[in-house]
């Protein structure tokens, strides 16, 4: 009989839900690092929320431990890298917490735009200032949303309910879904030019993080109100303090900070401003129903081997894992390379098997594709949800397959149509076990893709070549590998550099300012 510990409170119909589908459970709260070190080898399946720390070292004593099911969003208390490599699935629940993180920022919009915690201070204390507390009607103002995903779109509707007018800044926000859900598509500037309220929905990656920098704080127009229920760290928490001293920022409101717990922080002192302990999933239903989800979960898959939700495991038998495994690799990378180089909305996305790879099971492989092209924009995808997120924004999957292939015996194609057109990447495998990427753009060139990568598009011209070793070798940046490829002498061309670690952002601005460059990006895998 497998054996599950709940480490983190959940709802007790969690544990009865184990019970139930003939598992045996303990519920051991609080537990302290060395004391969960000291027990979790004796179970198969293990159930937290964010308090328990799931560490390396856990993990190395979890002898017996086959999945990890956390009942929220988030897996930052989760070593999800160690537990890959300890054969350990980790687990979440991406979307029990939407309706009540939506409606904490309804209610922080409409504190904030009355004023209510402030003028509730006051009243308190018996001071009766009536003409000090002057509000805002949301009634035909507008909000900015950056990031319109299962969230920001809740939130949508819910702000037209008050008639709102609401725009959105979302790369992977197609055409057709903002039309579905009566939001106008924009660009980041125009959101900060026209937005009277503007609310986060969007994970913590590397091309989201201090979106709202003070540079772009600074764009905004006078009056505007910030609301921030997603993550700490999209928001320049410092800059937010200045302006509303100011007065170009009329107020905020913080359900999450850089640093957690927030125990100070210059967003205190001001009046302006409304701040709450990370409150969004914080409801009856939310816990209950991450908690459910969980369970169900663990259980399945324990039980009978099903995977739902998975953030490190392909949905893949045991027959077909060895010969899938270089394909899957390949597919992840390809898609990742394909999401990173895309700037715009995604309309339609066509994965092509030819030659060995057409006789796979290509639908795991399609999985880390989406895996790949959307991970650079939302944190929380997996193979698992990657195609009904994909469906969700109206962006079609078409899948090709065809027995034969001149020049290689396997080649899987990504071809990413955005509003911008047509982007496209090949690859194959080396020696049936390494991927390498064979073509960008309908540019040939073979590479492998590292962990540090610098993709460069220019005019073919002489110099080009050198200038570019200087930049990185003045900045003290050290090559592993160069590789070039161009459509035609004096054409279209493509550097794609690995190199042994992150590139500074001040080099990349030194790399777009060199003659010839067309576009320059840092790319990891």
């Amino acid at each position: 009989m497998p054996k599950v510990l709940i480490a983190d409170p959940l709802s007790p119909a969690a544990e009865a839900i184990f019970k139930e589908r003939g598992l045996e459970v303990d519920t051991r709260v609080g537990l302290g690092k060395d004391e969960l070190i000291a027990i979790i080898g004796d179970y198969d399946g293990l159930a937290v929320r964010s308090a328990t720390k799931v560490t390396a070292e856990v993990l190395a004593a979890a002898r017996r431990l086959k999945v990890v099911g956390r009942a929220g969003i988030g897996v930052d208390n989760i070593d999800v890298e160690a537990a890959t490599r300890h054969g350990v699935v980790v687990m979440n629940t991406p979307f029990g917490n939407s309706v009540t993180t939506a409606e904490h920022t309804i209610s922080l919009m409409l504190a904030l735009a009355r004023q209510i915690p402030a003028a509730d201070r006051s009243t308190r204390a018996g001071r009766w200032e009536k003409n000090r507390f002057m509000g805002v009607e949301l009634m035909g103002k507008t909000l900015g949303l950056i990031g319109c995903g299962n969230i920001g779109s809740i939130v949508a509707d819910r702000a037209q309910g008050l008639k709102m007018r609401v725009i959105a800044f979302d790369p992977f926000l197609s055409p057709e879904r903002a039309a579905d859900l009566n939001v106008e598509k924009v660009e980041l500037d125009a959101l900060l030019a026209r937005a009277d309220v503007i609310s986060l929905h969007a994970p913590l990656t590397e091309q989201t993080r201090n979106i709202l920098s003070r540079e772009n704080l600074q764009k905004t127009r006078p009056g505007v109100r910030i609301i921030n229920c997603a993550r700490g760290g999209l928001v320049d928490e410092a800059a937010v303090c200045d302006l509303i001293r100011a007065g170009h920022i009329a107020g905020a409101a913080f359900d999450v900070f850089t640093v957690e717990p927030a125990r100070e922080s210059p967003l205190f002192a001001l009046e302006e401003v409304i701040v709450t302990p990370h409150l969004g999933a914080a409801t009856m239903e939310a816990q209950e129903n991450v908690a459910l989800q969980v369970a169900e979960q663990i259980s399945d898959y324990l039980m009978t081997g099903a995977v739902v939700n998975a953030l490190n495991m392909a949905s893949v038998t045991a027959e077909e894992a060895p010969r899938l495994r270089p394909y899957m690799k390949l597919a992840e990378q390809l898609g990742s390379c394909a999401g990173q180089l895309v700037e715009t909305g995604l309309e339609e996305v066509t994965v092509t098997y030819a030659g060995h790879a057409a006789s796979l099971n290509t639908r795991p492989l399609t999985q880390l594709v989406l895996t790949g092209l959307l991970r650079p924009q939302l944190a929380s995808v997996n193979m698992v949800n990657a195609p009904a997120i994909a469906k969700q924004r109206n962006i079609h999957i078409r899948v090709v397959t065809c027995d034969m292939i001149e020049g290689y015996q396997t080649l899987l194609t990504v071809e990413v149509l955005t509003e911008r057109g047509p982007r496209t990447v090949s690859g194959t495998l080396f020696q049936d076990q390494e991927p390498r990427l064979v073509s960008i753009h309908g540019i040939p060139m073979e590479a492998r893709l590292g962990p540090h990568m610098l993709y460069v598009r220019n005019q073919d011209k002489p110099g080009f070549i050198g200038a570019l070793g200087r930049t990185l070798g003045d900045a003290g940046i050290n090559i592993a590998t160069f590789h070039l490829g161009r459509d035609a002498p004096g054409g279209n061309a493509i550097a794609l550099v690995e190199v042994d670690g992150p590139i500074p952002d001040y080099v990349l601005d030194q790399v777009r300012r060199l003659p010839h460059v067309l576009q320059a990006k840092q790319l990891s895998f």
